[in-house]
């Protein structure tokens, strides 16, 4: 029972004429490309390109036309070097819509691929031929067990062409099944070996072939089902030169059979039988199919959703960057004057009341601020120790009497018996210090120790690294800077009302970061924000999503409060402050830590 006895095919077409060339304006609907044994020239050369990569070999033909020579949907040929091809398969895609020269167009007609799978298969692992006057019936029993054998030895090289082999058993499988060559107890064991061996061979899967392997182990017996398991399970290890072994389990097979068959009753509707099992079998892979692929485009638009979302994060990110550095740029301004959110200088609602010289007070905690930052920046030499087989380098004695031992002993010496040590300076890294100050009606109390505390630490980062950064702005509505982002050390304390309506903390967030890199790794970064949190809904929002993306690349925020009826900023580390004179002191212990904890 071979797998390539298939029904006969109806004669092909006479070959179609020209279309007739017509005007682009006769009214006429356009002139539809007609299917032609010609037209199938092109698809029959271009499936003989693939052909070399499904079977690694360059010396063989592809013909396709509607209907073949051997009525089988394909077949290989080994003595002509000729693969013939059933046209029909394609059905009902046309010869122009079809172009297996384009990797992938094959999705489009998976039955037809897998056909030629099956085909490249054999061309690549069907070397083997019968000797003349070897017994047909052997020859016939050894080409069924090929059957199998081939596509398991085409899976080892090409696994992902699996699924297309799952869907060529459909077609060549099921008409063997409805108009079987072989009757009786051989037609049962030529259906075990065409779905059973597929099974062994990793095309199906055990519990798909279920039906069959009951309905077999019921119709030959579970005795004579193991001996064949056994005969096909020894084809599949065939090398695909070896004609003797591969007649020898046909010749296995027919013995198997002659014996069992008398004593095995035939059931009168065995072949009705069969071709239930065998439906019940491609019902159940097909179904199996069609559920992995709806689990892979699942996958798919799964992936491409999440890619549009990444993509529109990724705009987004980018827009609130180009935001955030005009706003920086609007509120880092050398006038000092308050901006509006979109950078245009607000009418009124300056903060500012003017400046001072700073107190002795004040200078004396800038210089301890900055002795502590200096000493929190302080990092050890790294030490960096390397052996080597000879100088230069300290000598260990142990070592030296090692290699000296292995050379004796006529060995590859491997001991390396000199030290040497190399010490590096670690950089001390900068200081980053955002304030954000809160200057609405509710935060007047925090304006002076506020207005202090910047200008200590401002001067104190000023004083230590020269890369050092802080900046701090005072926000209601409008933004305005209190001190900016310079390498400078400001020479006076700027003092500031609070008197303000509603909250711009987003913008604030925003400005800071652009103007002091506080998202960016490789220095002491910190983010003060003194402020009750006494704001509606839409401006959390706002303030938390800025907070968790600083957090996220790794700055540390601070919330400063004065009142116990002060709501905690979601992502923040919040410090209450019953007395707003320790502000300073509670900035210049925040920083610290920032600037010890950076690596």
């Amino acid at each position: 029972m071979s797998a390539h006895r298939h029904v006969q095919s109806p004669a092909t077409t006479p070959d179609d004429g020209a279309d007739l060339a017509r005007w682009d304006d006769d009214g006429a609907p356009p002139a539809q490309p007609r299917s032609s044994p010609d037209a199938w020239l092109r698809v029959g050369a271009e499936l003989g390109d693939r052909l070399v990569d499904l079977s690694g070999r360059q010396d063989l033909l592809v013909t396709c036309r509607p209907g073949t020579r051997s009525g089988a949907p394909a077949a290989f040929f080994p003595t002509l070097g000729e693969v013939e091809f059933d046209a029909r398969l394609f059905a009902p895609l046309k010869p122009h819509e079809i172009h297996p020269r384009i990797v992938g167009d094959e999705d489009r007609y998976p039955a037809a691929w897998g056909v030629f799978v099956h085909e490249a298969a054999h061309a690549a692992h069907s070397i083997w031929t019968a000797p003349a006057g070897t017994n047909p019936r052997v020859v016939e029993a050894a080409l069924l067990l090929e059957e199998s054998r081939v596509e398991g030895a085409h899976l080892i090289t090409r696994p992902t062409d699996r699924t297309y082999l799952r869907t060529s058993a459909r077609t060549l499988v099921m008409p063997d099944i409805a108009h079987p060559t072989l009757q009786g107890i051989e037609h049962a064991a030529g259906v075990a070996a065409l779905v059973l061996g597929r099974r062994d061979v990793g095309i199906l899967d055990a519990g798909e072939t279920r039906a069959v392997a009951d309905l077999c182990e019921k119709v030959l017996g579970a005795n004579l089902l193991a001996t064949l398991t056994r005969i096909w399970s020894a084809a599949h290890q065939c090398a695909d030169h070896d004609a003797t072994t591969m007649l020898v389990h046909g010749q296995e097979w027919c013995d198997a059979l002659d014996i069992a068959a008398p004593a095995l009753p035939v059931p009168e509707n065995l072949t009705d039988l069969l071709s239930g099992a065998v439906g019940v079998v491609m019902d159940s892979t097909a179904a199996t199919d069609a559920a992995d692929l709806a689990a892979q485009a699942a996958a798919t638009n799964a992936m491409a959703v999440r890619s549009t979302a990444q993509a529109q994060d990724r705009a987004e990110r980018a827009g609130q960057r180009r935001k955030a550095a005009a706003t920086a740029k609007s509120v880092f301004n050398a006038r000092g004057a308050t901006v509006t959110p979109d950078g245009t200088p607000a009418p009124y609602g300056n903060p500012v009341t003017g400046t001072r010289r700073p107190t002795a007070a004040e200078q004396s905690a800038a210089a301890r601020l900055s002795r502590a930052l200096r000493a929190a920046a302080y990092r050890e030499r790294t030490e960096e120790r390397t052996t080597s087989p000879t100088p230069p380098g300290r000598l260990n004695m142990r070592a030296a009497l090692a290699r000296d031992a292995q050379r004796a002993a006529g060995s590859v010496p491997t001991a390396e018996p000199f030290t040497h040590t190399r010490r590096r300076n670690s950089p001390t890294p900068p200081l980053r210090v955002g304030i954000a100050v809160d200057v609405s009606g509710s935060m007047r109390a925090a304006c002076a120790p506020v207005a202090s505390a910047a200008w200590i630490v401002a001067r104190a980062a000023a004083l230590t690294d020269p890369d050092s950064l802080t900046a701090t702005i005072a926000y209601d509505r409008h933004l305005t800077a209190l001190t900016r982002p310079t390498h400078r050390a400001p020479e006076r304390v700027t003092t500031f009302d609070a008197n303000g309506g509603h909250h711009n903390l987003g913008d604030a967030i925003d400005a800071l970061d652009h103007g002091l890199e506080l998202s960016r790794p490789g220095a002491g970064r910190l983010l003060v924000i003194v402020t009750d949190a006494r704001y509606d809904s839409d401006e959390t929002a706002q303030a938390v999503t800025r907070v968790k993306q600083l957090t996220t690349a790794g700055c540390a925020v601070l919330q400063l409060t004065l009142t116990p009826k002060s709501h905690h900023l979601p992502g923040t580390t919040l410090l209450h402050l019953p007395q707003p004179s320790s502000a300073p002191a509670a900035i210049a212990t925040a920083a610290t830590d920032a600037i010890r904890r950076t690596r």
